[in-house]
């Protein structure tokens, strides 16, 4: 109360300086402009407004000083003129907050050790107050949906980005994309922010893991300031040597050594090569050495045109002695310029020693194939100078796969290639006229023609011509005879030719990728591939798993000259790649494409670039690290979250890991709930504080006080009913034979980099889907065979990929909750009355939705040296639709109501709609309840589309015979969702389906009927099967990581 009262004070003694120095601010701008009467109307019209915004004017004034650290208010600080001050009484309003807990709480108190939230309402968080230590490692935790990722990246990352960018020039700023300010009062302590998520580096092709973590610039620097060159055809070394170096070499052999310097003008080539000769005698040349033999010029030999011969051309002839340095320096010169910097130094007549070839340049002495100067550039694939001319650095070919092109099973006529039957007129001509010269028929299945047939219709007839005949348009026959050009040849033409958009894209459906023929998949030019630093070429070193080149690199060692040039590289080289072993990425390759990358390598990626920078005072945000880590590799990624924060920095983490959890140094869990039943910070502290509330679910989860349980009874296995796949060798696998359970829930587990994807994503997912779905476009990892899938009758495969690309995608359109949303509207009298039918309803298409929008409901518009903003339509009102069409009512709510419902209460309001209610219930089943029905799909993370996935799947008839694939569903699950989406599956195998997951959680790791663990590492050291059973008996194999990190949680849970 006596605080109260003294801040009362203090803001009356405010209030009477502001208003004198508001008089001194209109006197004296008045008096700048020499108007003194205009000076007291001023005055007369501020004494009248006194009575009313006195008080404003302090407050408004004593906020702006106080928020940009100003004691005392000077006459610059210009007061409002009386016309806004109605706009001033909002900002005034907003101010107050802040005035308060600015005197409560000092910038240099927060700046030391803390950071102050204050009034955080971004998204649905729910006016949160927060005090966070600085320099240690923070999680924050709480249920999907509940508003982690509000506080962490839309509110301390957005702000703390847009203060530093504001900080920057105008010009500065437009190179910069700037994020919207978060709804907060105030935020001090803040560091400079660094965010990583999770989400793809790169979809740039030509963007591989040594590109995006500078690794491969180092190795360019390095093979070309120490590389040795060698011939691709000889596998010798090409060396480069000055003149001196040359004549000094000469002046080694024995005094009075006749030798003689020749200059190799020919090699190895076809003619007589008169005008070769006829050019040396006008030089001044007298002798030669022709294919071996030392001749006159003037007394040359017939050369046979039709055979190889190589001439040398005699530059000098001498005897050793010390003073011939000279001479031999101008001969030299002389024999370099002759042969493209190559020479050679002889023995005389029948003295005794062996040839010696010299080169001025990185050149091949027996073939003549030479280099350039090593320069960086020369090995990167994406300069002209270093990349594969054949696939411009991109390592791979399209072409026209046969398999997608052709269906063997149909006819010729039926379409057994694709635009190639009775539909299209002109081409199916062709077929006709090549069946009546070659004498097959169209009327039999492609299998059954004969191969050299086969072969001519794919790949043209060649020389060979074929009478066609065409039906022109007005019915006359026309007869032509040329070589058939051939489908493939055909379809290659008209891709690269084509300006059409859609041609394009109906025929890449047919196109494949494969190796390029010449670099085999290295990216870079012949030259560039043979050039050696210790025991390996570049593209042997980027082809290694990080593991392995961080093993060679510890190992290499270079002497001399080359050792010091190398020595700074290499350390910078080795760093880089130990950060990457560190946080588990040491299976992957330097030249891995980063498209290949999931979301959460590529942000451990990211985070070990971030190490290798070695900033200290900046506040790391990251968004689930430990997403597609084994609990071995999660180990290590927490130490080097522990190393950041030893350095001297904040690291704020939004995790469910229990690991991470329990070794952080202050806790948040938000909830209680999700969407708008979270947004409060439910417990805060260490995470022994969190465990003790009483309110933390976390914490229950945390102290065992709840918990995910094993089931009771493991369900049993059918040992005559399983999928079995041979003989897996894609990528790193081993030659694996694979055995699922039909009926049960399988997890499939592993180290990163043990080969699960491969296995599961890319093996049996295209051989199911092609044999059950009819899919034509997969295409499976190298295999032997696959028996049991007549146990199934379709695969479905449950991905992270986002449901849509566009922000008019969302779970209503996708889970097909929008189209009967859209026929219970068009079923209201008063749109029957006027008649509208669904597409009424859409906002896609025109008729119903806003015009002015275009049925966003925002309109971008785009600011200098400012973020865009998009503002509301000013038509609309950002409800997508037009007037009339809002009038027209479903139980009370127009259609833009229904899509802002959450799941939750969607449900109840249709839920005496039974095929709505149904598929609601799925998405709540699946722990979905706080989305909106029309959020849009550009802002669910990954985790949030692949359960709208799952609940489309969930919401389908079911047949008790489906295969459903899952990888890492757990993704940004909290430990209740993930109890949920147990549930979910268990359901699922009870119905009699066949579940597989690939899955690193332990939670439901143990829950599964059935598991299959790879490994024992990863990349080329992992590729095997080392476990199967059930939980309980992998957790007893010694060799199996899995089973290490298993055994204690069963332990736990059962005792």
């Amino acid at each position: 109360m006596q605080h109260s009262l003294s801040e009362a004070v203090s803001a009356n003694r405010q209030t009477d300086q502001c208003r004198t120095r508001a008089r001194q601010v209109h006197a004296v701008g008045c008096e700048n402009r020499q108007n003194h009467e205009h000076a007291k109307h001023a005055e007369r019209e501020h004494q009248g407004q006194t009575a009313c915004c006195a008080g404003l004017a302090a407050t408004h004034t004593l906020a702006v000083g106080i928020v940009h650290g100003i004691t005392s208010c000077e006459p610059a600080a210009i007061l409002p003129v009386p016309s806004l001050y109605s706009t001033y009484a909002t900002l005034c309003r907003v101010m107050a907050r802040s005035l308060i807990l600015r005197r409560l709480c000092p910038p240099s108190e927060a700046a030391v050790d803390k950071i102050l939230i204050r009034g955080a309402r971004t998204h649905n968080l729910k006016n949160i107050d927060l005090t966070l230590p600085r320099d240690k490692l923070i999680v924050i935790t709480g249920l999907s949906g509940s508003g982690k990722s509000s506080l962490a990246f839309d509110t301390l990352y957005a702000e703390g980005q847009r203060r530093y960018v504001e900080s920057l020039s105008a010009y500065a700023r437009q190179f910069l994309s700037m994020m919207e300010k978060p709804d907060v009062d105030t935020i001090e302590g803040l560091s400079p922010a660094i965010s990583i998520e999770q989400k793809s580096t790169s979809h740039n092709p030509r963007s591989t893991v040594g590109t995006i973590t500078e690794i491969y610039d180092y190795l360019r620097l390095l093979y070309a300031r120490v590389g040795q060159p060698r011939c691709p055809d000889h596998d010798i070394p090409l060396e480069a040597q000055t003149v001196s170096q040359m004549v000094d070499l000469v002046l080694t052999q024995p005094e009075g050594s006749k030798l003689m310097l020749l200059a190799p003008v020919i090699r190895e080539r076809k003619g007589e090569h008169l005008s070769v000769f006829e050019e040396l005698r006008a030089q001044g040349f007298v002798r030669a050495r022709v294919n071996g033999k030392l001749c006159e010029l003037d007394e040359l030999p017939k050369l046979d045109k039709q055979k190889k011969h190589s001439i040398d051309v005699v530059v000098d002839r001498f005897k050793v002695r010390a003073d011939l340095q000279q001479r031999l320096a101008e001969s030299f010169e002389t024999a370099l310029k002759l042969a493209d910097g190559i020479a050679l130094v002889a023995p005389m007549d029948d003295e005794p020693g062996e040839e010696v070839i010299f080169s001025a340049r990185f050149a091949c002495p027996i073939c003549g194939h030479a280099i350039s100067e090593l320069e960086p550039k020369l090995f990167s694939f994406n300069n002209p100078a270093g990349a594969c001319p054949t696939c411009d650095g991109l390592g791979v070919k399209q072409f026209f796969d046969i398999k997608r092109l052709v269906n063997a099973e149909l006819t010729l006529a039926e379409g057994a290639i694709r635009g190639w039957d009775r539909r299209n007129v002109y081409y199916f001509q062709m077929l006709g006229s090549l069946s009546k010269h070659y004498g097959f028929s169209l009327e039999v299945p492609f299998k059954e023609i004969p191969a050299d047939m086969q072969k001519i219709l794919l790949n043209g007839s060649g020389s060979q011509s074929v009478d066609f005949r065409y039906l022109n348009d007005r019915g006359d026959i026309v007869k032509r005879a040329h070589p058939f050009e051939g489908i493939v040849p055909n379809l290659e033409r008209r891709y690269r030719e084509t300006e059409s958009a859609t041609v394009r894209e109906e025929l890449a459906k047919f196109l494949g990728t494969q190796p390029c023929p010449d670099c085999r998949g290295t990216r870079l030019r012949r030259e560039a591939r043979h050039v050696w630093v210790g025991e390996k070429t570049l593209p042997a070193v980027t082809n290694l798993p990080i593991g392995d080149a961080t093993h060679y690199f510890e190992a290499l060692k270079l002497t001399g000259r080359r050792g010091e040039i190398a020595d700074k590289i290499l350390k910078e080289i080795r760093e880089r790649l130990q950060f990457l072993v560190n946080v588990g990425l040491d299976y992957l390759t330097l030249d891995r494409s980063a498209d290949t990358l999931s979301g959460g390598e590529a942000q451990r990626i990211r985070l070990a670039s971030q190490i290798g920078a070695g900033l200290v005072g900046v506040m790391y945000i990251l968004d689930e690290p430990s997403i597609g880590l084994h609990q071995r590799d999660n180990d290590r990624l927490l130490g080097t979250l522990k190393h950041l924060r030893d350095i001297g920095n904040t690291v704020i983490v939004v995790e469910h890991d229990e690991d991470a959890i329990r070794l952080a140094d202050y806790v948040v869990d938000i909830g209680p709930g999700a969407g708008v039943h979270g947004g409060h910070i439910v417990a805060e502290g260490t995470p022994d504080e969190v465990m003790s509330h009483p309110d933390s679910l976390t914490g229950k989860y945390l102290s065992g006080r709840v918990k995910i349980a094993v089931p009771a009874k493991r369900t049993p296995r059918n040992k005559k009913l399983s999928l079995t796949l041979k003989g897996a060798r894609g990528n790193n696998l081993q030659n694996v034979n694979l055995e699922i359970p039909i009926g049960l829930l399988t997890c499939v587990t592993g180290v990163s980099g043990s080969g699960k994807s491969t296995l599961i994503n890319n093996t049996l997912f295209p051989l199911s889907a092609t044999a059950l779905n009819g899919a034509t476009t997969l295409e499976a990892a190298t295999h032997d065979s696959i028996n049991g899938l007549q146990h199934l009758d379709k695969v479905v495969d449950i991905d992270q990929s986002p449901i849509g690309r566009t922000p008019r995608s969302n779970p209503a359109t996708y889970t097909g909750l929008f189209t009967p949303i859209r026929e219970l509207f068009a079923g209201v009298p008063e749109s029957r009355s006027r008649g509208y039918g669904p597409g009424r309803f859409s906002f896609n298409v025109k008729g119903g939705r806003c015009e002015a929008c275009q049925g966003d409901g925002l309109i971008k518009v785009e600011m200098h040296f400012l973020p865009d903003i998009y503002v509301p339509c000013d038509v609309c009102k950002s409800k997508r639709y037009n007037r009339e069409t809002l009038e027209i009512k479903y139980k009370g709510k127009s259609v833009h109501e229904v899509l802002e419902m959450t799941i939750e209460e969607a449900r109840e309001f249709f839920d005496a709609v039974p095929a709505l209610a149904r598929k609601l219930q799925t998405l709540m089943d699946v722990g979905l309840s706080y989305i909106k029905l029309g959020q849009s799909a550009t802002t669910l993370s990954g985790g949030e589309a692949q359960r709208v996935k799952l609940s489309r799947e969930l919401s389908k008839r079911d047949t008790g015979k489906t295969l459903y694939i899952l990888d890492e569903p757990t993704t940004g699950l909290h430990f209740a969702d993930i109890q949920q989406l147990l549930d979910v599956l268990h359901r699922l195998r009870d119905h009699g389906n066949t579940v597989v997951v690939i899955e690193h959680n332990l939670d439901v790791i143990k829950t599964a009927d059935w598991l299959v663990d790879l490994g024992p590492e990863g990349g080329s050291r992992g590729g095997q099967i080392i476990a199967t059973g059930t939980p309980e008996q992998v957790a007893e194999m010694e060799q199996s990581y899995t089973g290490h990190y298993l055994k204690p949680l069963l332990t736990r849970d059962k005792a």
